[in-house]
């Protein structure tokens, strides 16, 4: 996938708490215009309260066509038109998911078309009440790929705030329609998007007596579905590295635990080590170069780093309680973990040497777990057992500031979307014994369903795919 940059105009950027430097999502994009001198700005701290009414018309389709679509032994054809329809709703759908924008619906839009290529007619946008308005065509070329341009308009201001240009093949066009979401996202909020990437999780069927659990990965939105593992072998706590293009994870080969590593571009499973009475799968350092795991030796379960060059282990905490669950400050020069040293289940961060170890969590009945640190720094997510409920939490690297954010019987194993607002999780129905997916935004208002084909817990969330501002 390619970008290009035009200039449309040559107005400065006055865009109110928005960042004035724009660049491609990935070498080779187009930006299509600098930011002009709207005024729309959205509150990412309010989550679902009073949403940006923005207008997604189906986007305007070039000469051409059949386009082939589809991936992962889904080929098919779509006409432009349907192509064009298709790739707005893409984009449609993630806006509305942050809780942060209220798409319009086509029943009532006085425009079915905005073209990218033709000054709105703004007028209509606000007889519709709508603020800001994203104009976009799909091209078809000769070379069987297609061009997709898109601008971002503020309807009130009259102004455009940004656009740009893509070319790619046409089976990426889910991914252009989320790359064309984030960067609304970002120019709207002032903070980088979360919608081009992926989700990996544990895959569940079979029921209790024959219970199969795969390594799945998906779309954050639950498309482009696929399995990485088979099913033979027991598999659990999946995690990303931050290059996005190996995940670690912990299997029973022979009713024994490994450590792979699982290479996405290649296919690949990598042994790093037989650990027998490992508790936790490792995380990998924000460097990548190493991952923090829990090892179970001689009766007593400490942390531990392993080198992923030389695979040199490294001791770090000794204590003869359960120390478990670590994960690293986006810096990576400390960690957060539970232990259950003082007593009772509780969060503790330490230097990521193993020194200055110190207690964050205080509050007397209640256990913590899983915690992991979010990609900002500024928080620690949890999962919190108190009163016979397991709910996700936030709380400060100091301890200060706890927040609930979920309200069920079992929510576990939160996960953070790589702009550090909106957590993933799963949550298990005590009814039917069922687990899902479920996402909710730093507000604990915009509480979602993560919908996938089967049963699904321990989901962990990819950095993105690329970065609008590299």
């Amino acid at each position: 996938m390619t970008m290009e940059t035009l200039r449309m105009n040559a107005l400065a950027s006055r865009l109110t708490g928005i960042g004035r430097r724009v660049a491609g999502l990935m070498a080779g994009i187009v930006l299509l215009a600098v930011p002009a001198a709207a005024q729309i700005q959205v509150d990412i701290r309010s989550g679902s309260v009073n949403p940006l009414p923005i207008a997604i018309p189906a986007f305007e389709a070039g000469p051409g066509g059949p386009l082939a679509v589809g991936k992962n032994g889904t080929q098919t054809t779509l006409a432009a038109d349907e192509f064009a329809r298709r790739l707005a709703g893409v984009v449609s759908a993630d806006l509305a998911r942050s809780g942060l924008f209220k798409p319009l619906s086509p029943k009532a839009m006085l425009d079915d078309v905005a073209s990218p290529n033709v000054r709105p007619r703004f007028a209509n946008w606000r007889a519709v009440s709508a603020d800001a308005l994203v104009a976009g065509g799909i091209y078809p070329r000769g070379d069987g790929q297609v061009r997709v341009d898109f601008r971002l308009w503020d309807v009130l201001a009259e102004e455009q705030i940004t656009g740009y240009r893509y070319v790619a093949q046409p089976a990426e066009w889910r991914q252009i329609g989320h790359k064309i979401a984030d960067v609304i996202y970002q120019r709207l909020t002032g903070e980088r998007g979360y919608f081009n990437t992926r989700i990996v999780y544990i895959a569940e069927s079979g029921g209790e007596l024959n219970v199969r659990k795969r390594l799945a990965i998906m779309d954050q939105d639950g498309f482009n579905h696929q399995y990485l593992t088979n099913g033979d072998d027991l598999v659990l706590t999946p995690r990303f590295s931050p290059d996005q293009q190996e995940i670690t994870y912990l299997a029973y080969y022979n009713d024994q635990p490994r450590v792979y590593l699982y290479n996405l571009d290649t296919g690949r499973h990598e042994v790093l080590g037989d650990f027998p009475n490992m508790t936790f799968a490792p995380r990998f350092s924000p460097d990548g170069n190493s991952v923090v795991m829990s090892l179970a030796r001689a009766g007593n379960s400490d942390i531990y780093t392993m080198n992923l060059q030389t695979r040199k282990v490294r001791r770090l905490t000794r204590d003869p309680n359960i120390d478990t669950s670590a994960s690293y400050a986006p810096s990576g020069d400390r960690m957060v973990f539970n232990s259950d040293r003082g007593g009772s289940q509780q969060l503790y961060v330490m230097n990521a040497d193993g020194s200055d170890i110190h207690r964050i969590s205080f509050d007397g009945g209640a256990r913590y777990a899983t915690p992991v640190w979010s990609p900002r720094g500024d928080l620690i997510a949890f999962t919190k057992i108190a009163s016979g409920k397991f709910v996700i939490g936030v709380m400060r690297p100091d301890g200060s500031g706890e927040r609930i954010l979920t309200d069920a019987y079992q929510d576990e194993g939160p996960t953070w979307s790589p702009n550090g607002r909106v957590l993933m999780f799963f949550r298990l129905n005590p009814n039917t014994g069922a687990s899902s997916l479920m996402s909710v935004d730093l507000t604990g208002r915009n509480l979602r369903v993560i919908e996938t084909p089967v049963d699904a817990s321990d989901p962990a969330w990819s950095p993105l795919l690329d970065n609008p501002n590299s």
